[in-house]
């Protein structure tokens, strides 16, 4: 009995001291203080009854944060506020509570009443308008993008859409007109937030540049506002992306990709949004202009975080990649670029200007990026390339070194003990180069002749490119582990394709046909004929992988040194 009596007069002292007024005092976090605050926005009122007492109208607190200071300091839902930072605030305006919420910077005070759900509704019943307070300094990295658009054929009408992703997904599609009903209802409802600028109407037809600059304008606009927590998160946000979020099969949808051209001008290909790599590239070519026959000398490419540029697989779907960098760095991640190592097939698209003004781009950008050394060169080039002699330029480049060469990250080899090496792949051979793992050069290099490389596959489980070579009349299988062994293994597939190309075709694989005064001083020598024997059983486990193991048919050696040990490298 005496136990019931302790719990009736606790009780009671709790719901006294809730109707009673109580000081709060918070520190701002990392999100701001975590509540919202909503009332009148005119100043004065009439007097209402509280708990038994007469105040001027309250402003009140409509939110609260879980977690956040707020909620941990007391603050409840429905309390109106008495006092801010030693302030009485009776019968104040919503805009004075708010300025002296943020004049107080990190640290607020408050005096608030608790009133029950029903009689915040009667008070409230009152009043025909209010406003309310938002914390917007809870903010959060809003992963939205609009990196495309598209033309619509509805009922006879023909109009542009944007399409929006969160997180890399594709949500909906709204037209501009959406968007800007959207930006009417956010400026009615958050009154006091500073909008970016939203991009104005047009009366006339949009050029293609003014819709890209409109694309950006919105795609801006969405991540600034959707990145504050109670705008992103608000009613009218979740109705605007959730209107079109039917589960339907959008991959039959034509979307736009901006592929980055050598030049750094971007182009851009309307595909279906299930388009593997063959179809987008094909589009791609079809834009450009290039000509068939050397179409089989270029291919799409992605440029990596680390600036690496890496060929598309054929099973890849470009617009994935696309979207998933997109995403990331408001930027393409879709290249075209060069893809043969004969310098003579080469030369030969010099007739094509598409593909010459692609090849003499690139070469100016690997020679920016000391992909190829330029040696004592520089001047000749500078002044070539203010006269603007694309072709002159070309064929100097095209005698550094470097040129036609494909050179890789630095990465663990199971022919060394310690350190990585630098892979480097040539029409003339395929080198291993000693690196710190830090990807310093040290001064051991290996080199291969293609005839030496017996077998080759790639490891999927071990990511890793995997070889067998035989030299000295020893055989030996070697493992190199990048996680871009799938492009190692195509380069090599290449360059195995193009030494069977040009002996079937009776083309020097090294030499091209270069004025007199562009050619190297020392020409390589040509490669001896292949001959289709059957390669010799490797010394060591094969790869494991899903692949069967390609083999390369063996030529005549001429003697070698040594074969490579774990401490060669």
């Amino acid at each position: 009995m005496a136990d019931e009596e302790d719990d009736s007069k606790m009780t009671a002292g709790k719901d006294q001291i809730m109707c009673e007024p109580r000081i709060i005092e918070l520190n701002k976090g990392t999100n701001g203080f975590g509540f919202n605050v909503r009332g009148q926005v005119s100043e004065g009122g009439q007097l209402k009854s509280i708990n038994g007492e007469l105040y001027a109208p309250l402003q009140h607190v409509s939110a609260v944060v879980e977690g956040g200071p707020a909620h941990k300091g007391g603050v409840r839902v429905f309390d109106r506020i008495l006092e801010v930072n030693g302030e009485n605030v009776e019968g104040a305006t919503h805009k004075h509570v708010v300025e002296l919420i943020k004049k107080g910077g990190s640290h607020l005070k408050l005096v608030v009443i608790s009133v029950s759900q029903s009689e915040s509704e009667k008070l409230d019943s009152d009043s025909s308008s209010g406003a309310e307070y938002y914390d917007y300094s809870d903010r959060r990295v809003a992963p939205i993008a609009v990196p495309e658009t598209r033309q619509v054929q509805c009922g006879g009408e023909s109009y542009v859409v944007y399409n929006i992703y969160y997180n890399n997904r594709h949500i909906c599609s709204k037209r501009y007109k959406e968007f800007s009903n959207l930006h009417t209802q956010l400026r009615r409802e958050f009154r006091d937030f500073q909008f970016p600028k939203f991009p104005g109407k047009w009366p006339f037809h949009l050029t293609e540049q003014q819709l890209e600059g409109r694309r950006k304008g919105l795609e801006n606009y969405m991540q600034q506002v959707c990145s504050v927590r109670v705008i992103g998160d608000s009613e009218y946000m979740q109705e605007f992306f959730e209107e079109n979020t039917k589960k339907e099969d959008d991959s039959g949808m034509e979307v736009e990709l901006r592929i980055m051209l050598p030049d750094n001008t971007t182009v851009i290909v309307a595909v279906q949004k299930k388009y593997k790599t063959r179809e987008v590239y094909k589009a791609l070519i079809k834009k450009l202009g290039l000509r068939d026959e050397n179409a089989i000398n270029f291919a799409l490419f992605e440029i990596m975080d680390n600036g690496v540029e890496r060929k598309l697989r054929r099973n890849e779907f470009p617009h994935s990649l696309y979207i998933r960098r997109y995403t990331e760095t408001s930027d393409t991640c879709l290249t075209i670029r060069k893809w043969i190592f004969t310098l003579s097939r080469e030369v030969a698209m010099d007739s094509d200007e598409v593909a010459l003004n692609l090849l003499y781009h690139q070469a100016a950008e690997d020679l920016r990026t000391r992909k190829v050394k330029v040696g004592n060169k520089l001047q000749k080039l500078k002044e070539l390339k203010d006269t603007a002699k694309n072709l002159e330029y070309l064929n100097i480049a095209r005698t550094l070194e470097g040129y036609g060469t494909v050179t890789f990250p630095h990465c663990p080899c199971d022919a060394r003990k310690t350190g990585h090496v630098i892979v480097a792949i040539s029409i003339k051979n395929f080198q291993m180069n000693a690196c710190t793992d830090q990807g310093e050069i040290e001064a051991q290099q290996h080199i291969l002749e293609w005839k030496e490389i017996t077998q080759f596959d790639s490891d999927t489980e071990a990511m890793a490119f995997c070889f067998e070579y035989a030299k000295g009349g020893k055989t030996r299988w070697v493992k190199i582990y990048s996680e871009f062994y799938e492009y190692m293994t195509e380069c090599v597939q290449r360059v195995m394709q193009e030494i069977e190309w040009n002996e079937n075709d009776g083309i020097s694989p090294d030499v091209a046909v270069l004025p007199e005064e562009y050619k190297a001083t020392e020409q390589p020598k040509e490669e001896a004929t292949i001959k289709h024997n059957k390669p010799p059983s490797p010394s060591r486990t094969r790869a494991k992988s899903g692949k069967s193991t390609k083999s390369l048919p063996t030529k005549q050696t001429e003697v070698f040194s040594g074969a490579i040990e774990d401490d060669d490298l």
